[in-house]
């Protein structure tokens, strides 16, 4: 589940905490897919403030991937943005080419890109279906194979990290709830889930570690209207125990770490970031 951007003063709003800055990723080189706004914007902020450069990716909005190169660069690191379509071999191909022609390699992925086009099932279209299982799924299988076959080509630079690589693959809360009217949305982060653990089960004895982050209830762009207002905002606590919306912020520390070498012994795993979502909370006075 993503939640959308909108009129922040009508539900209330966390001020997350400012961590100091630690450089944990110095020296890395990290490609963000879906950049520009949302999730992806807050983890490639996130990424470069730990110190890695990072390629802002992006399929519309110039000006918005302009302004997280922008910001990435006012923290002192370095950034460009790389339009291209995730569903797309050729772009992906060329937008991987161009990342080790201006950086030299990549040492991250974060798999972020993905939408969705919700309708009941019976009168979802063939397209509904394709989009979102193109960009959601496809489009992370194709980064990915770009990603580990430059891991593998470059393998491990003990002055930069003790893995070959690090991959992301942002998935939901949805790979493993049900969600009725987004048949399309949790088919493609199911298939995330398994893409990346059968990924991870190949890819580590190179020491390439592959993981997913699950976010729950995210403030993000994609759906205003399950918190933008007072009543839809406790709507949606009802089914997050720990009583608040997630924020990008939430999910760019906890890829930060996952791509860092404190969280070296950690590959094919879930992480959910999701206040609590998956605890059932309907179960919390016995159903």
């Amino acid at each position: 589940m993503s939640l959308d951007a909108g009129d922040r003063h009508a539900v209330p709003e966390v001020v997350m905490p400012t961590p100091p800055i630690h450089k944990v990723l110095s020296g890395q080189k990290a490609l963000v897919t879906g950049a520009n706004s949302g999730i992806g914007r807050g983890v490639a902020i996130a990424l470069g403030r730990a110190g890695a450069d990072v390629v802002v990716n992006y399929v519309a909005g110039d000006e918005a991937a302009d302004a997280v190169v922008a910001e990435i660069r006012t923290g002192g690191g370095k950034a460009y943005a790389h339009k291209a379509d995730v569903a797309n071999e050729t772009e992906v191909q060329a937008m991987f080419r161009k990342m080790v022609e201006e950086l030299g390699t990549i040492d991250i992925l974060v798999n972020n890109a993905g939408l969705q086009r919700d309708a009941p099932f019976d009168e979802m279209t063939l397209e509904q279906w394709n989009t979102v299982i193109g960009i959601n799924l496809t489009g992370q299988f194709l980064c990915a194979r770009e990603a580990v076959r430059e891991f593998k080509r470059r393998g491990v630079v003990p002055s930069v990290s003790c893995a070959a690589g690090k991959i992301i693959c942002m998935s939901s809360v949805h790979e493993i709830i049900p969600w009725a009217g987004h048949v399309n949305y949790a088919a493609s982060k199911g298939g995330i889930m398994m893409m990346m653990k059968s990924i991870a089960q190949e890819v580590a004895p190179y020491r390439i570690r592959v993981n997913s982050i699950s976010p729950g209830a995210i403030r993000t762009p994609i759906n205003t209207k399950a918190w933008s207002t007072p009543e839809a905002y406790q709507r949606l606590m009802t089914l997050v125990p720990y009583n608040r919306i997630g924020e990008p912020e939430d999910i760019g520390r906890a890829a930060v770490w996952l791509a860092s070498d404190n969280a070296d012994y950690v590959t094919g795993t879930s992480l959910y970031v999701d206040g609590g979502m998956t605890l059932y909370p309907g179960f919390a006075t016995g159903g």
